[in-house]
């Protein structure tokens, strides 16, 4: 049987210990694979087969180069060629992470093991004297150029969110070969309340859940018929998670009740397929949605996230590394849009409606506060503006005058949107990003996503915003984010649980 080769979870780490124990004078404990399975940088991958774990690799990545750390396969598990599929699964996801070439040490004496590096293409350099204190024995020195994984297998990701009122599942090949995209809307659910209603949603993901993702593995299947993929399924059948290299979920932020019934049901499919879990930020999906779209962007970037309980100016200096810069200190701006639209009883959700009638507004009529527009920080606040707003509307009622709505929409949004692009720019310049990203559900407004490129594009920076199916919350977002975290070897446990206020901060 063809073994399984996935990320090396804290879950197999008796199993690696046990085998490192017997395989070598200087084993590592469980404790220290525990501590290198989480440092910064690391990959590891393991091999399952029957169900078993029997062999693990990892490396350790440092700016472009990359040193192989330990590779072992279980005794009674040799001679299958487990080795070298670990290795050359090790080799590629170091690749992935940046790294050009890799180093290691091995014992002259241990023919087989350099007989399995020679084959793929490394290459002895040097000795290191004493390397081996146990013993007191040299190391052999290998270098060699990091190839990549055959652009011929990519992985598969499954990918589910449930972060607030979508549910949403999504079948994802690589980096952007989109197989399926299946979002089941609540906005007619909780229309009647003006706002999202956190039970009702819960229970709405659990009734559709099952089917989303029943319908993406459909899709995904069908997907691959119409490409006339050799690894299309037979008739119309849908993917098997045979087929499926990972579940990706988002695990916060967003309402605890809505995060339990993906995070659960991801949990259940890991289990029973015994595939890794990988767990995906639900902001660090709203960057991804633009990576998904636009391959310019790379960091060093900035990325202004903008949705309904969510307003931050993101700093990502490298693949997976965030440092939140500022954010709302009270109102977000899709809730600011929402809760203005109500008193004008427009409806919900009041983002779209208010950037319609602002379109033929007058954004100059009426002179509502930019606030913190000089703070000098990066922080928003929409809470003032908001019930200024309010005010006038109040003002006018009581005055007997009828409101011009499009200029009061069109007043309102500059206001946002001024204060908005303003700190967006100055973030750019000061980072010294080379692209700038929009993301979230406001990320749709034509009018902040005209000013932003206005604002940013002469400064030589690459303006990226989504396309309007990927600005509203999606699965799609969260496979390709989940693709890097997979590829790195990153793991989320069967023990975990969603966090509503979870970080997008790692530095």
């Amino acid at each position: 049987m063809k073994p399984l080769i996935r990320a090396m979870t804290v879950a197999d780490l008796p199993a690696a210990a046990a085998i490192e124990a017997i395989t070598f004078d200087a084993p590592w404990s469980e404790q220290l694979f525990a501590e290198d399975l989480a440092a910064r940088g690391r990959h590891w991958v393991g091999a399952e087969r029957d169900g078993e774990f029997v062999g693990y690799a990892g490396g350790w990545v440092l700016d472009d180069e990359a040193h192989l750390l330990n590779i072992a396969v279980r005794e009674d598990a040799r001679g299958h060629g487990i080795g070298r599929t670990l290795l050359s699964t090790l080799m590629g996801r170091l690749r992935e992470s940046g790294a050009t070439r890799m180093t290691l040490e091995v014992r002259p004496a241990n023919a087989p093991a350099v007989a399995l590096y020679e084959s793929a293409g490394m290459r002895a350099v040097g000795v290191r004297p004493g390397y081996y204190a146990e013993t007191g024995e040299d190391a052999l020195v290998m270098w060699g150029e990091l190839s990549p994984l055959s652009a011929n297998n990519p992985p598969i990701i499954l990918a589910i969110e449930t972060s607030c009122d979508e549910t949403a599942a999504a079948v994802m090949r690589g980096k952007r070969e989109l197989l399926a995209d299946v979002v089941a809307s609540q906005i007619d659910f909780h229309a009647r309340f003006g706002g999202v209603v956190p039970e009702i949603a819960s229970r709405k993901h659990t009734e559709a859940i099952v089917d989303v993702v029943a319908q993406a593995m459909q899709e995904a299947g069908d997907s691959l018929r119409a490409l006339g993929d050799e690894h299309a399924p037979a008739g119309s059948e849908p993917l098997s998670f045979s087929a499926v290299d990972a579940i990706a979920v988002t695990y916060g932020p967003g309402l605890v009740g809505a995060l339990v019934v993906g995070l659960a049901y991801a949990k259940g499919l890991a289990m029973a397929t015994g595939l890794p879990l990988v767990g995906v930020n639900h902001l660090e999906g709203h960057i991804f949605a633009n990576v998904l779209a636009d391959e310019q962007v790379r960091p060093p970037l900035v990325a202004l996230l903008v949705s309904g309980g969510h307003t931050s100016l993101v700093h990502m200096p490298e693949w997976g590394v965030y440092k939140t810069m500022g954010e709302t200190l009270d109102d977000a701006a899709g809730e600011a849009f929402d809760k203005v639209a109500k008193v004008l009883g427009l409806g919900y959700p009041g983002g779209p409606i208010l950037s319609r009638l602002a379109a033929d507004g007058d954004p100059a009529a009426i002179d509502f506060p930019r606030a913190m527009m000089r703070s000098g920080d990066y922080q928003f606040s929409l809470s003032g503006l908001k019930t200024a707003v309010i005010n006038h509307i109040r003002h006018e009622q009581q005055a007997g005058r009828e409101i011009d709505v499009p200029d009061l929409a069109a007043s309102f949004q500059a206001a946002v949107i001024d204060v908005q692009v303003a700190k967006a720019a100055r973030a750019v310049t000061e980072t010294g990003a080379r692209v700038f990203c929009l993301g979230g559900g406001v990320a749709a407004n034509p009018a902040l996503r005209e000013a932003l490129r206005a604002a940013i594009e002469p400064l030589g920076v690459h303006v990226s915003v989504p396309p309007l199916n990927l600005c509203t919350d999606n699965a799609a977002m969260i496979a390709a984010a989940a693709y890097h975290r997979y590829r790195n070897g990153e793991a989320l446990g069967l023990e975990a649980d969603a966090v509503p206020g979870l970080r997008l901060d790692t530095v």
